[in-house]
């Protein structure tokens, strides 16, 4: 894998802005990055909000979490995002924010773990929750470590939610289905129940992941 620089780093700049715009951080929460080719990282800066990020803002670390380029720090939740390139060489971008709904029942610790939308089983599969850690150390991190062969999108206990994708976009689209999932099964909860989809039409969907070229088995249920 070996993409242009300049192109990803528009890229983070431009999904920053949608990840403020829509409300999934506040100030400068989140962070976004992306794998340039096997030895290199570029992801947004600590300190500046993603609504207001630019092009020369972004920082390129190695796989230990150096600054190669850059006149600002890396976000402090760098080691997050290398944890999981090392992990996952399929991942090609990492997206973390605090939507409401989603980081509502992260804090309730409630897993977004039924299968009830077809939409959300094909891209995401189960949402599993993530025991919390102290953001910017490891503490952060680690518990997510186990579950990254199974999962695309989690919930960061006390936190937030976390989605790894191919690209910036994939990775930024699975941050929205999954916050309007977690929208979508709050509504439900105070409207009446949630009904959750049987095994024969949870089968028929994870047979359409293969089909469509998705990961067959991510979220538990493949």
């Amino acid at each position: 894998m070996n993409n242009d620089l300049v192109t990803l780093k528009k890229q983070l700049v431009e999904v920053g802005k949608r990840m403020y715009d829509r409300g999934y951080v506040a100030s400068n929460d989140g962070n976004i990055s992306a794998r340039v080719d096997d030895e290199r990282v570029v992801i947004t800066p600590t300190g500046v909000s993603k609504g207001f990020m630019t092009s020369d803002m972004m920082v390129v670390v190695d796989m230990e979490g150096k600054t190669l380029n850059g006149d600002k720090n890396a976000s402090s939740e760098v080691f997050m995002h290398l944890q999981v390139y090392k992990d996952r060489p399929d991942v090609g971008s990492v997206c973390h924010s605090h939507p409401p709904y989603a980081t509502g029942y992260a804090v309730a610790g409630i897993p977004l773990d039924k299968c009830v939308l077809p939409e959300v089983i094909i891209a995401l599969g189960n949402v599993p929750l993530v025991e919390y850690g102290t953001p910017g150390t490891d503490e952060f991190y680690k518990p997510v470590v186990p579950l990254l062969q199974d999962y695309d999108a989690f919930l960061l206990a006390n936190h937030g939610a976390l989605t790894v994708g191919t690209d910036i976009l994939n990775a930024y689209h699975k941050m929205e289905t999954l916050e309007h999932f977690a929208h979508i099964t709050f509504v439900a909860e105070q409207v009446g129940k949630v009904n959750v989809l049987n095994k024969e039409q949870v089968k028929k969907l994870t047979d359409l992941r293969e089909k469509y070229g998705i990961r067959p088995k991510v979220g538990g249920i493949g």
